[in-house]
């Protein structure tokens, strides 16, 4: 947005940015309690039944979380994909996690994503907030476009995991599909 300002002796011109394009929202209901969706995204294994091939987690002093043990703040991490070799990976850190409903972590391209777990009539809804994302005009780099469609294919595919449903990654490196 562009604002001018214009008095007898002063001009002035504000640029106000448009943040539209840096933060979106995703969300999604599940029929399960808030405890075993916490444990879903704060745990290795958890985020390895719906989300990663393998979710390495590391304690402040360098020790490797057990598959079952909940993150904590400041621990890194080390994330691999299904359909991709080893040598692609996301690498970040655990901003918060509060042992209960809320995890916060850094995410690629320097973005910030947040988690919320809440009961809601009866059903566990997930509250998904990416933000910080960079202007990016190519749609094939743009991270509001590519990591929203992924989030909503990770968070269906979250629902069908935990609800006794079927796991909708394709886990072939072998075999091309958007649904890694």
């Amino acid at each position: 947005m562009l604002f001018l300002i214009q008095t007898p002796r002063t001009y002035i011109q504000f640029i106000m940015a448009d943040d539209r394009w840096s933060k979106f929202k995703v969300t999604a209901d599940v029929d399960i309690d808030v405890r075993s969706m916490y444990e879903a995204w704060a745990t290795p294994e958890g985020l390895e039944t719906w989300f990663l091939r393998k979710a390495d987690f590391f304690a402040i002093a360098g020790r490797q979380r057990e598959p079952q043990e909940f993150i904590k703040k400041e621990d890194t991490y080390t994330w691999h994909w299904h359909g991709f070799d080893d040598t692609i990976v996301e690498n970040g850190q655990v901003l918060e996690a509060n042992g209960a409903d809320f995890v916060k972590f850094t995410f690629t391209g320097g973005t910030i994503v947040s988690v919320s777990i809440t009961c809601k009539l009866g059903v566990v809804v997930v509250e998904l907030v990416q933000e910080n994302i960079p202007e990016e005009a190519d749609p094939e780099k743009n991270l509001y476009v590519q990591c929203q469609l992924g989030w909503t294919f990770y968070l269906a595919n979250l629902k069908s995991v935990l609800e006794g449903g079927k796991d909708l990654r394709n886990k072939r490196k072998d075999l091309f599909s958007s649904f890694k």
